[in-house]
């Protein structure tokens, strides 16, 4: 059974940095994309960057495309997210999610970590 389980979130000012972790067991994903979303308070759940496990392609949503950066280091069933030029509109709960390449839902999901940007 897949695990995801984050780490790193905090409480930050704005302009500052933040590196969330992601901590995947329970399965091979070399067949997995493994992406981060986030969820802030009375809006909807909102995709971040994703990427292929087995390497080679990484993919960002405009709204944070330069600031952040998803990746793996090798050999590690682990994945990052680091935060660049923190805004207070970045508050929400971060998740880290995955899915088999031929599936197109999300159907791992960890319990996510809070990240609040103040001003």
């Amino acid at each position: 059974q897949v695990q995801l389980v984050e780490s790193g979130g905090g409480l930050v000012q704005a302009g500052d940095s933040l590196r969330l972790s992601c901590a995947a067991s329970g399965a091979a994903f070399s067949p997995y994309m493994m992406s981060w979303f986030r969820q802030a308070p009375g809006k909807e759940r909102e995709f971040l960057a994703g990427l292929r496990w087995s390497g080679g392609y990484t993919y960002y949503a405009d709204s944070v495309k330069g600031r952040f950066t998803i990746s793996r280091p090798t050999a590690v069933n682990r994945m990052y997210l680091q935060m660049n030029s923190l805004k207070p509109e970045d508050t929400a709960v971060y998740y880290c999610a995955a899915r088999r390449t031929s599936s197109a839902e999300y159907n791992d999901w960890g319990q996510g970590t809070q990240v609040t940007v103040s001003s």
